[in-house]
């Protein structure tokens, strides 16, 4: 049945995937309209329960993944290529790093850029510090580097490597399930393959669903504070509904004419919002700050890499850390498998290098700059940021607050709200293009009808979670990814299985380690002693001791005798050597006549 509904709608995918999907995606929404209260109760037991029992998860899976990523880039499958031994990158390093920025967390860098600092200056998360000083903001600047640094590229890393292994290495079809041919073999083809593929293209989904969801807040925050125009879940729907329109033409526009010149620029216009900060700003404070920063995060990060707020049990943890990872990790198969395309033709340790150092390296100058830039705000005025964006709880007009204390704050704040637009636009290109990828399972072309599709579906599910749920906006996305994200930290455990398991069969175990042989050598009082009961000489003990045998020279009458001929017959006992071992019968190694065999098994 299934199938012909697939041939009269003329689309070329897995009708399995793409209508499973479906399905899950249209029961959400219908349900989330029909029954609100009910839906919104069961996402916050959920939430609640996963907050309060799998916490430490969370916190743990992400740096267990990077300690993974760091060994896998540093061992000798560093050098193994993503593709054919002999392919160049396709893309240039310039436009490689403006897609990763622009469909990673360029939305997450405009939303949080101010919020995240001015929130942990005003509420320390440790709560070992006095709120709102010194050392509250050099706290709040290491927690921002981690929410958005190592840790948070490290979850997009790990499944971005594995499909790029697994599609170009071995040649399987880009989808979730292929990363589990180690583990399932063929089945990969079957339903099981296929429920692991839907659950990817759902989580995916409400991933980017929730971006949007940022995303959308943000430029009604701003419009707002330009424009006076009312906060409210209608004009966040409007919102919603004209820039998904947007998205659409760059979907069908595709990804060499689409998302690549959107991502260009980007990158072009997020580096001159940051250059205009700098300059006009504190410029002095702000670089010398955004360097010491990173030494605080640097030395703080081992403990805050397995923090879990364990003492305080205050909650905070589980409203910023937790939500973070589970947010992340949801679109991470969007994420990795758009990486892993733009990232053919590189090696394990050119991959991880640079998904994991020039992302991070712009995430901390861009948070630096307007971490800092806030802290000098705030320091001059107190309360400039902190009264609106804290105690007002006005996260998503944040930005614009800040924008007010420079320069051209108008035309600023319109350029910052054209910038989240595009990255708004780029995150809904790509996922359409990625979760399409996923449901046909080539990345040949396929009919734009099936990205258009996916392309709604995401507009439509963020509309859905602000507009159609009895939470506020920013709390109903939480509690939704928080559960969604939960599946896939187990499936990140299954994939660095896997890959380390496909990567020792396809290149081979390491051989194991063979090192020199050497005789044993007796200390100088028991080889004198068992010369002389031997009938030896003092030369003999000497000879003995220093290089552990005795040479043989001419035979004995007697058994226990230190000399014998030069030679032996095979399969004869030489006449001074011991009757059991044909060995010396002092230290029991093998006679002069008989071979030592070393390493490469030559004469000794």
């Amino acid at each position: 049945m299934l199938n012909r509904v697939h041939d009269r709608l003329g689309l070329r995918t897995s009708p399995t995937i793409f209508f499973g999907a479906a399905a899950v995606i249209v029961l959400f929404v219908v349900l989330t309209i029909t029954f609100t209260e009910a839906v919104d109760a069961a996402f916050k037991v959920a939430s609640g329960w996963v907050l309060a029992n799998l916490g430490w998860f969370y916190i743990a899976g992400v740096t267990i993944f990077l300690i993974f990523l760091v060994a896998l880039a540093t061992s000798r499958f560093g050098r193994v290529r993503l593709g054919p031994e002999d392919e160049a990158p396709e893309h240039s390093g310039a436009s490689w790093f403006g897609m990763l920025f622009a469909a990673g967390i360029g939305t997450i860098l405009m939303f949080w850029g101010v919020a995240e600092p001015v929130n942990h200056f005003a509420n320390p998360p440790m709560q070992d510090v006095e709120p709102r000083s010194a050392a509250a903001f050099q706290e709040a600047m290491a927690f921002t580097f981690y929410h958005f640094g190592l840790h948070t590229w490290t979850i997009f890393s790990l499944p971005a490597l594995a499909f790029a292994y697994f599609m170009y290495k071995r040649n399987l079809p880009p989808r979730v399930s292929s990363v589990f041919h180690p583990i399932l073999g063929d089945r990969i083809h079957g339903r099981l393959g296929a429920t692991i593929d839907t659950v990817a293209v759902v989580g995916t989904m409400f991933g980017v669903a929730v971006s949007v969801g940022l995303g959308t807040l943000q430029i009604n925050g701003g419009l707002t504070r330009l424009w006076g125009i009312e906060a409210s879940r209608g004009v966040q729907v409007l919102l919603i509904a004209v820039v998904t329109c947007v998205a659409l033409v760059s979907v069908i526009v595709g990804l060499d004419r689409g998302i690549k010149r959107l991502s260009n620029l980007n990158i072009l216009v997020a580096v001159g919002l940051l250059v205009f900060i700098l300059v006009t700003g504190p410029t002095l404070l702000l670089l010398k700050g955004t360097i010491e920063s990173v030494g605080h995060y640097v030395s703080a990060l081992p403990e805050l890499a397995f923090w879990n707020d364990t003492i305080n049990d205050s909650g905070w943890q589980s409203t910023w850390t937790v939500f973070y990872w589970a947010w992340t990790i949801s679109w991470s198969p969007f994420v990795g498998i758009f990486i892993a395309r733009i990232s053919r033709g590189r090696s394990i340790r050119q991959f991880v290098i640079g998904v994991l150092a020039i992302p991070v390296s712009f995430s901390v100058i861009w948070f630096g700059v307007f971490g800092w830039a806030s802290f000098d705000i705030e320091r001059n005025a107190p309360g400039t940021l902190v009264d609106p964006v804290v105690e007002q709880e006005d996260v998503p007009g944040a930005l614009f607050v800040f924008l007010e204390s420079f320069p051209l704050s108008s035309i600023v704040s319109v350029v910052a709200i054209l910038l989240v637009v595009i990255f708004f636009t780029t995150s809904v290109d790509s996922s359409a293009l990625v979760m399409d990828m996923i449901s046909n399972g080539h990345e040949e072309q396929a009919p734009t009808r099936q990205r258009v599709f996916w392309g709604l579906g995401v507009g439509v599910v963020a509309a859905t979670l602000l507009g159609a749920t009895g939470e506020g906006g920013l709390t109903a996305l939480q509690e939704v990814i928080i559960v969604v994200g939960l599946p896939f930290f187990v499936l990140g455990y299954f994939m660095m299985f896997s890959l380390l398991r496909a990567l020792k069969e396809d290149a081979g175990e390491r051989p194991p380690v063979r090192t020199r042989r050497w005789k044993k050598v007796l200390p100088p009082e028991e080889a004198q002693r068992r010369v002389e009961e031997a009938g030896g000489t003092p030369e003999q003990a000497a000879l003995l001791t220093k290089t552990g045998t005795v040479p043989m020279s001419q035979p004995s009458p007697q058994r226990g005798s230190l000399v014998g001929p030069p030679t032996a017959e095979p399969g004869r006992t030489e006449p001074g050597a011991d009757p059991l071992t044909g060995g010396d019968p002092v230290t029991g190694e093998p006679t002069a006549a008989e071979p030592h065999a070393g390493e490469d098994g030559d004469r000794r």
